[in-house]
C-alpha cells in the first residue's frame, strides 16, 4: 500500500477585485508560449492577467488603453512583465515600448533580466541589432530585418515624466506615479495607434498618492477601456484589530499572495507577521492593503482658510530670528524663511527668498547670517538641501560641535521625530492663533497643494508626493522649529525689525 505526499498549498490565482472590459480574442497565448520558449514559465495567476490584458475587440484593436495591477512584493509581477516585453518585441514588433521605474535600480533590473531571457535564446538574439546601457538609461534594439523595434528602461525620478511615452508603455512602481508625470504623458498618446499603459505596484505607503484615482476607477468600472486587478486585503491596515486578525489568518495570506506554494513558503510569511517580522506593515507590504484614501481637495492637516485668516501686513518681528531653507526634489526651485517674535509675543513667520534654481542659496543664507546673526539656520539634511551642506561649511555655516551647547548662526539640523513634531506645532500653532504672517502668495498656494507622507507613528510634509512646490511651506515650518529649539540663546535686546529682508 502506498500514500500520496501531501498537497502543496498554493495561492488564490485570481484576485479579490477583477474588472476588465469584454474581448473578441486574445493575444495572451501567444506571449505565454514565447516566454516558455525562453524558459519563462508563467503561473496561472500571471496567464490570468495576460489574458485579460492582451484582449482584442473585432478588428484586432487592444480592449483596453489602461491596465492595473495590484499584488504584493515577491509574487512574480516581474514575469508578466517580462513576457509582454517579449511579445511586445518579438511578436507584435511595438516601434517603442517603455520600461520605467521610479528608481533607476529597479528599471535596471528589470533591464538585466529580460537582456538574460533574450540572450539564453539563440533564436531572439540572432535578431537583436544592440544592447545598449549608458547615461543612467538601458535597452535593447532589434535588426531591421527584425522589425527594428526599441524596448527602453528609465527611471521616473528623473524627470517630470516627459518622453516616458511609447506605443505600449509599462510603469512599474506604479504607487509613486505622480499626478505630474501622468499629465505629461498622457497627452502624448493620444496620436498613437493602439497604445497601451500597464501600471504594476503595491498599495502606496502615502493615503494621497496619484495611484488611489486609479484603484477608484478601476473598482468602480466606469473606465470601458481599463482592466484592473488586485490581489490585496480589504482590510483597513491603520485599524489595530484588522491587523491582530491579519496576522492570524493564514487563509487571508493564500489569497493575497498567489505565489505562496510556489516562490513564498508559509514558514516565511508567518515569520513576517510577528511584530519581529513586518510588524505593523506586514497588512501593507504582504497583503496588499490600502489605505484610508484622502481624497483630492480634502482638508489637509493645515486648512488654507485658517492660515489666511492669520495675514497681518503690518506684522513684523522684534528681536531675534531663525531661517530655515528647503529645496524642491527636482532642484528647480528652493525658499528661504524666518521666524521670530513680534513686541507683543506673537510670532512671526515670513518667506525671505524664493528663486528658481539652488546656485543663490548659499551666498543668500551667509548674506542673512551676517546681517541678522540668527540663532540657528534650519535644514533637514536627509531632504534635497542636505546637497549644502559641504559648501555651507566651507563658508563657516555648520552644525554645532556640541549639539548641547550650539552657537549663534550654526545649523539646526532636525531628526526624524524634530521634522514630524515641526510639521505638528507648526499646525498647531495656527489652530491657536499664535502666529501671524504678511499673506504671502507663494506660501498660501504650498499650503493648498501640500500632501502629508507617514513619519513613524506622526507625518510629515510630502515633498515628492504634494502638487505644488511646498519649499515656502516646509522652510516656514522648519524655521519656527529652529527658533524654538534654540529659544534659550534668544535676547531681548533687538529692536522691531522690517519684513524686508
Amino acid at each position: 500500500m502506498t500514500t500520496s505526499p501531501p498537497a502543496v498549498r498554493h495561492g488564490v490565482q485570481t484576485p479579490r477585485v477583477a474588472t476588465y472590459p469584454p474581448a473578441v480574442s486574445s493575444a495572451a497565448p501567444e506571449f505565454i508560449d514565447l516566454a516558455a520558449s525562453a524558459g519563462l514559465i508563467l503561473d496561472p495567476w500571471q496567464q490570468f492577467v495576460l489574458t485579460h490584458g492582451l484582449g482584442e475587440r473585432e478588428g484586432g484593436t487592444q480592449a483596453s488603453f489602461k491596465n492595473s495591477v495590484w499584488v504584493p512584493r515577491q509574487n512574480g509581477k516581474g514575469g508578466i512583465i517580462e513576457a509582454l516585453e517579449l511579445g511586445w518585441l518579438f511578436l507584435t514588433k511595438e516601434r517603442l515600448i517603455l520600461h520605467s521605474a521610479h528608481e533607476y535600480k529597479t528599471a535596471q533590473e528589470g533591464f538585466l533580466r529580460i537582456k538574460e531571457l533574450v540572450q539564453n535564446t539563440p533564436d531572439l538574439d540572432r535578431r537583436v541589432n544592440r544592447y545598449w546601457q549608458a547615461n543612467g538609461e538601458q535597452g535593447i534594439e532589434l535588426t531591421r530585418a527584425a522589425g527594428g523595434g526599441r524596448l527602453r528602461f528609465l527611471a521616473r525620478s528623473q524627470g517630470s515624466g516627459r518622453g516616458f511615452s511609447g506605443d505600449k508603455n509599462v510603469m512599474d512602481e506604479a504607487q509613486a506615479i505622480t499626478a505630474e508625470q501622468m499629465a505629461a504623458q498622457l497627452p502624448t498618446m493620444a496620436a498613437r495607434p493602439d497604445p497601451q499603459l500597464w501600471f504594476f505596484g503595491t498599495p502606496p505607503l502615502t493615503p494621497d498618492a496619484w495611484c488611489y484615482g486609479l484603484r477608484e476607477d478601476g473598482e468602480a468600472g466606469v473606465d470601458p477601456r481599463m482592466m484592473h486587478m488586485d490581489w490585496g486585503t480589504d482590510l483597513d491596515p491603520t485599524d489595530p484589530e484588522h491587523r491582530k486578525a491579519a496576522a492570524r489568518d493564514v487563509d487571508l495570506w493564500y489569497r493575497c499572495n498567489p505565489s505562496m506554494g510556489r516562490r513564498m513558503s508559509e514558514e516565511f510569511v508567518r515569520g513576517e507577521s510577528l511584530p519581529s517580522g513586518l510588524g505593523e506593515k506586514f497588512m501593507v507590504e504582504r497583503l496588499g492593503g490600502w489605505l484610508p484614501r484622502v481624497a483630492d481637495g480634502a482638508a489637509g492637516p493645515l486648512a488654507p482658510e485658517a492660515w489666511e485668516a492669520l495675514a497681518d501686513p503690518a506684522s513684523r518681528r522684534s528681536g531675534d530670528v531663525a531661517f530655515a531653507v528647503d529645496i524642491t526634489p527636482s532642484r528647480d526651485f528652493a525658499s528661504i524663511a524666518m521666524y521670530g517674535l513680534r513686541e507683543d509675543g506673537l510670532g512671526h513667520a515670513e518667506l525671505v527668498d524664493r528663486r528658481p534654481g539652488t546656485d543663490w542659496l548659499v551666498d543668500r543664507l551667509v548674506q542673512l547670517r551676517e546681517r541678522h546673526k540668527p540663532v540657528a539656520i534650519g535644514l533637514d539634511a536627509k531632504g534635497p538641501a542636505g546637497s549644502l551642506l559641504v559648501e555651507l561649511s566651507k563658508r563657516g555655516i555648520e552644525a554645532p560641535d556640541d549639539p548641547e551647547h550650539p552657537e549663534r548662526g550654526q545649523l539646526a539640523l532636525p531628526l526624524a521625530q524634530d521634522v514630524a513634531a515641526s510639521c505638528g506645532q507648526l499646525v498647531d500653532a495656527v489652530k491657536q492663533s499664535t502666529l501671524r504672517h504678511i499673506g504671502q502668495d507663494a506660501v498660501v498656494a504650498a499650503i493648498r497643494g501640500a500632501k502629508t507622507r507617514p513619519l513613524g507613528d506622526a507625518w510629515a510634509w510630502g515633498r515628492r508626493i504634494s502638487t505644488v512646490d511646498i519649499s515656502p511651506l516646509v522652510a516656514v515650518t522648519l524655521a519656527r522649529w529652529a527658533y524654538e529649539a534654540r529659544a534659550h540663546l534668544v535676547t531681548a535686546d533687538y529692536d522691531v525689525m522690517d519684513s524686508v529682508f
